[in-house]
């Protein structure tokens, strides 16, 4: 699995990543921490996991499917135990809705 860090900071919020992902096949992972400042998002197609946090930017790529199911696992199992977990939002994409069911993570979805 890859993770790439970008060294930039991006000052600002986390809501100029809202409107760019959500409308290019990005779930928002749904927490009790979200704020201006923090979020986090998935693409079950590309097998994508993105963070911003105070500005700065982590993306996870996993090679296969199967680690993209591991990546989401730890990321619920984090959130769970710290209690922030809420779930995964896939809006009213029906194709991504199917994608998460074919991997295996209905069972993360709300919304």
């Amino acid at each position: 699995m890859a993770i790439t860090r970008q060294t930039d900071f991006a000052p600002g919020d986390r809501y100029r990543y809202d409107l760019r992902l959500c409308n290019n096949g990005w779930a928002q992972v749904d927490t009790r921490q979200d704020a201006s400042y923090y979020g986090t998002w998935t693409n079950p197609v590309t097998r994508q996991i993105f963070n911003y946090c105070e500005g700065d930017t982590s993306l996870t790529a996993c090679d296969s499917d199967a680690e993209y199911v591991q990546a989401i696992g730890e990321l619920v199992e984090w959130s769970r135990g710290a209690g922030h977990w809420i779930g995964i939002d896939p809006g009213f994409d029906v194709a991504m809705r199917e994608r998460f069911t074919a991997l295996g993570l209905a069972g993360f979805l709300h919304g």
